[in-house]
């Protein structure tokens, strides 16, 4: 009797990933509309609850709650758990859990949990994610105990809880705190010139947005003897990034009465470092963003859309990218057929795929621009620039608000929610999850074609 094998499922690892973020919005919306998670022992919104659901587990940071005055401690710990989660990845965390467990994980499954921060190839196996949990747990946990020693003398027992939540979301790249007891919405404001605190959460967000790839390379360096192309790009395009973007905040901010104007020069530099690293990664916000110049904001705006590393705890289209762009736009300008960077020819799928993002986080952004901008009331006085920052911000995942978020209207809001799951999960791999599953089709010669462009 002949034996009928049933045609297997395509296996679709975007899909996979937007599933398991929606999944955790979910629960994270449900716990937060508990009575339990807030101060005054009420139900929440449930509009406030999906929105500060999806900031966090999205690692973006924008709240419409203060964090300390509304949420109680089990609301605060709701939170902090889904930083943690959007930050090293759903997949990660259900992979880690199944390597604790014992249980055997078999190819498609670790494929899948790569997807999460390997965008496109898979090596390392368990290994990586034994690693990354591993590493994530001990520099959280150092950073905690630094922060915990300026909390603790000033708030008691709670600073030492304000420890490991800032440094959980400052390592994840989300910009919640829990400074509310200096003032609603002040973050860091009232610690600008206390450069272990910035300094600390500067360190841990540049780690956390070097992405779990650079951390591996650099634990297997002895080995490898060097570091590969992805590392290297990283590390210098995030280099060049923070200096350009300290240099820009010191020129731009440095006059500002509203910022950094009265400040000595030693606090304008450790102010103007600390934008840079916050504002393409984090977003706690140690000047009072909706006082900066237009031009400022402008230049933010360049930077969160550049955002951190891929496989990051960070959004953005990716340093990664920005490096292909621009080589790009160098060798053509040198008429070479290939695309180089560092001695080395980039893949022509890589170059495509550079142009989709860039091109969908665009359209990304020129979407929740336009809610945001044509839903604001008459009277809030909010122009387009404020407009188009808090828009790049929330698909950044950086979290620096403007002013426009706490008077935006609903449609403008919702839009935030889609465009800060964008973000996160990236656009192609939102796109990719819509894609239905169909059989490859096999290659059809077609005839060349000439066009004019530029």
């Amino acid at each position: 009797m002949p034996i009928i094998k049933k045609a297997s499922r395509r296996f679709n690892p975007a899909r996979t990933l937007v599933i398991g973020f929606l999944a955790i919005i979910v629960i994270g919306t449900v716990l937060l509309c508990l009575p339990i998670s807030s101060k005054s022992r009420e139900f929440t919104p449930l509009f406030d609850c999906l929105f500060t659901a999806t900031s966090a587990s999205c690692v973006t940071g924008f709240a419409i709650l203060d964090t300390y005055t509304h949420w109680s401690l089990f609301g605060q710990i709701v939170i902090g758990v889904l930083i943690q989660i959007g930050g090293l990845g759903f997949v990660t965390i259900i992979t880690f859990f199944n390597i604790a467990m014992g249980k055997k994980l078999g190819y498609r499954t670790l494929k899948n949990a790569a997807g999460d921060f390997v965008e496109s190839s898979f090596e390392g196996g368990r290994r990586i994610f034994i690693s990354i949990m591993k590493y994530s747990l001990i520099i959280e946990l150092s950073g905690a105990a630094i922060l915990a020693v300026v909390f603790v003398p000033r708030y008691g027992i709670y600073g030492a809880w304000m420890g490991i939540f800032m440094s959980i979301a400052a390592f994840c790249n989300a910009g919640f705190d829990l400074t509310g007891m200096e003032g609603e919405f002040t973050s860091l404001q009232t610690f600008q010139n206390n450069p272990a605190v910035l300094i600390t959460l500067a360190l841990l967000t540049i780690v956390g947005g070097l992405g779990f790839i650079v951390w591996e390379n650099f634990l297997n360096i002895r080995t490898r003897k060097k570091l590969s192309l992805h590392s290297q790009t990283v590390l210098i395009m995030t280099g060049i990034l923070i200096v350009l973007g300290t240099v820009f905040f010191l020129i731009a901010e440095g006059r500002n009465p509203g910022t950094m104007g009265d400040m000595p020069f030693w606090e304008k530099l450790l102010n103007s470092f600390f934008c840079s690293v916050t504002t393409r990664c984090s977003g706690f916000e140690n000047i009072k963003t909706s006082n900066m110049t237009e031009f400022s904001q402008l230049g933010s705006v360049l930077l969160m859309f550049i955002g951190a590393a891929p496989g990051s705890t960070g959004g953005g289209i990716k340093v990664t990218t920005l490096a292909v762009i621009i080589m790009t736009v160098v060798s053509y300008i040198r008429n070479k057929n290939d695309v180089e960077l560092f001695r080395h020819k980039i893949d022509k799928l890589i170059i495509y795929r550079t142009v989709v993002i860039s091109v969908l986080s665009m359209l990304a952004v020129a979407v929740c621009f336009a809610a945001l901008y044509f839903s604001m009331p008459e009277e809030a006085g909010a122009g387009a620039v404020q407009c188009l920052f808090d828009a790049v911000s929330a698909f950044s995942t950086t979290g620096w608000s403007a002013g426009t978020l706490r008077i935006a209207g609903l449609a403008g809001r919702i839009l935030m929610i889609f465009t800060m799951f964008i973000g996160r999960v990236g656009p192609v791999s939102l796109v990719m999850s819509l894609v239905m599953n169909s059989q490859k089709r096999k290659n059809i010669v077609v005839p060349d074609g000439q066009i004019l462009i530029g």
